[in-house]
């Protein structure tokens, strides 16, 4: 099950499960290909799917009151996205989903994962493990915006995750730490 490699290393990364439970996890999960600037997940529209990136990049952001892009997460290879807030609670997203590189997925459906989670109680534990990680990352990014100045957290962008500063341009890069384009230029002259 080459298809899979990936969120086999992903999965037993995060918890310790048996073949068997792998065996019947694996292939609730699909592959889909989606092009740059695609958009998988629209505002308003309700999130039942989670997405597992093979290969590519994508971003949730929203448009705050002044009519601004703001990014709040970037998916790379071997992570999850999904708008988690609507993918629990049901309700419409108010992110969106787009594809920032031509992308490879393996995607689950909210049922799926659900049921999973009835089944498996490994799947139990790798969700709460993921819960906990995304919980920890947006407190840490969120204190660092009021805690850091604009160079110190690019800074600390770069060091934690280079990909998205080498691989996204400046208006992405900018508006996941915060600031302007302009400011962004300007530290990255200085450095």
């Amino acid at each position: 099950m080459a298809k899979y490699t990936e969120l086999t290393n992903f999965i037993k990364k995060n918890i310790e499960i048996e073949a068997e439970e792998l065996k019947i996890v694996l292939p609730y999960f699909k592959t889909i290909k989606k092009s740059k600037n695609d958009i998988l997940l629209s505002n308003g529209k309700n999130s039942q799917v989670s997405y597992f990136v093979k290969k590519g990049c994508l971003r949730l952001y929203y448009i705050d009151e002044e009519g601004k892009d703001i990014t709040r997460y970037i998916a790379f290879e071997n992570q999850f996205a999904t708008e988690l807030v609507s993918f629990i609670s049901n309700e419409p997203a108010q992110e969106t989903i787009q594809v920032i590189e031509d992308s490879e997925l393996l995607y689950i459906t909210h049922d799926d994962f659900r049921h999973l989670m009835l089944s498996i109680p490994k799947w139990k534990e790798f969700y709460t493990r993921y819960l906990e990680k995304a919980y920890v990352n947006n407190s840490k990014r969120l204190i660092s915006f009021t805690t850091l100045d604009a160079s110190e957290r690019y800074k600390q962008l770069f060091q934690i995750n280079p990909n998205i500063v080498r691989r996204l341009p400046n208006k992405i890069v900018a508006s996941y730490i915060n600031i302007s384009q302009e400011t962004l230029s300007r530290i990255k002259s200085k450095i």
